[in-house]
């Protein structure tokens, strides 16, 4: 059912990170959100009045709530779809994320109010009538959940959606939910005991945690998470395979919407190469990144001496000294300015975000352990922070 969905009402179907496409896939499985959780809505209100059932009545709502995040979704799609203008250079694709934050807080105020309606329940109990049709109503929503949880999973992993990826874990959660209205049924038939408006809470806690679950995914990409690590290892692996690179440092990515990024990163060529040349394989690079990859990639281009036997027996010993302090820490731009009375090695120390030790103490430590070496060498240090990954940078 899913692959027919997606093969007739998908044109180019394959072509993921074509921003069409991707605008397609979202209308799609939105307007298939509509359509479903409208009918299962209006179903279970209507079987929730007609027997007495809060916690139906809070399930029909709570999938009201998910058709009106459909609508949301639809239009976030809509609006990240459309090309960059001059007020938008990185274009719209964001929008997504705001789509899925905006949903997050539909559904949290949805919970909050399932529970008043549930607590007033409790405080003034009305019988719960038991009936087949409820019970039918019930299985059949949590067999159309479960397959619209499969849908906008397999949606969703195609495009990689965050928005649809929360439509995914809130219909999983309704069957969760649904499936314990339809036990709250059966117990009360069974035991006599009213836990309707109980159960309604429960519910209720469902919606409230699926609402939460949601913020913090769509939150991480809106704050600026650390990227997918096989994703910056790619990019590394990539930049590294070119011939004349000899390393690359500071790495950057920004993610402008999904699949939409701009990176930046320090690549290191051999000093004595033609400069025009490693100019050119630059150029070239950028643009395979750009065609291949979808990626705005700028490299800055870092000349190092490769060949002089001090700088590199240099070099390894600072090395030495910077893993000495924290296996963490990577150099990288290593230089060597002789004086009379005394040479200067100047290099950056990359730290990761998180690094507890102040960038004046570290470099204290560096400069003291460089001159415990010999008195005469000064260590110039610039500290970094690793906002992506340090694995090319340990290949040195």
């Amino acid at each position: 059912m899913t692959n027919f969905i997606i093969k007739k009402f998908i044109k180019d179907y394959e072509n993921v990170n074509e921003p069409k496409v991707r605008e397609s896939y979202g209308t799609v499985s939105s307007i298939t959100g509509i359509v479903v959780n409208v009918i299962l809505s209006a179903g279970k209100i209507l079987t929730g009045i007609l027997f007495n059932s809060i916690s139906v009545m809070a399930d029909g709502v709570n999938n009201l709530s998910d058709g009106a995040s459909s609508i949301i979704t639809l239009i976030g799609f809509k609006i990240s779809g459309k090309p960059a203008d001059k007020d938008h250079p990185f274009g719209h694709a964001r929008m997504e994320y705001l789509a899925g934050f905006i949903l997050g807080i539909a559904i949290l105020l949805v919970g909050v109010e399932l529970i008043k309606s549930s607590f007033n329940k409790i405080i003034n109990p009305v019988k719960t009538v038991f009936s087949i049709e409820m019970t039918v109503v019930l299985i059949i929503s949590i067999l159309v959940k479960l397959w619209l949880s499969v849908f906008y999973n397999k949606l969703g992993s195609k495009i990689s959606s965050a928005t649809i990826k929360a439509a995914r874990t809130d219909s999983r959660n309704d069957v969760v939910a649904t499936t314990v209205v339809l036990l709250s049924v059966f117990i009360s038939k069974l035991t006599g005991y009213e836990v309707d408006g109980y159960v309604g809470i429960l519910v209720a806690l469902f919606v409230l945690y699926s609402g939460y679950d949601i913020l913090r995914d769509i939150l991480n990409p809106i704050l600026g998470e650390m990227p997918d690590g096989e994703f910056i290892s790619s990019i590394e692996n990539k930049i590294i395979s070119y011939d004349g690179i000899v390393n690359i440092h500071d790495l950057v990515v920004h993610n402008y919407g999904p699949n939409r990024y701009f990176a930046t990163v320090h690549a290191e060529v051999n000093a004595k190469e033609d400069i025009l040349k490693s100019h050119d394989l630059i150029d070239n690079i950028e643009r395979d990144f750009a065609r291949e990859l979808n990626i705005n990639l700028v490299i800055h281009l870092d000349p190092i001496i490769t060949d002089d036997e001090e700088i590199n027996e240099l070099r390894g010993m600072t090395d030495k000294i910077v893993k000495s302090i924290d296996e963490r820490l990577t150099m990288h731009d290593f230089r060597v300015v002789k004086g009379e009375t005394h040479t200067n090695l100047i290099f950056d120390v990359v730290v990761p975000v998180d690094y507890d030790i102040k960038s004046s103490k570290l470099v204290n430590l560096i400069e003291k352990e460089v001159q415990n070496k010999n008195e005469t060498y000064f260590a110039v240090v610039t500290v970094d922070k690793n906002y992506v990954s340090t694995y090319m940078n340990d290949l040195k």
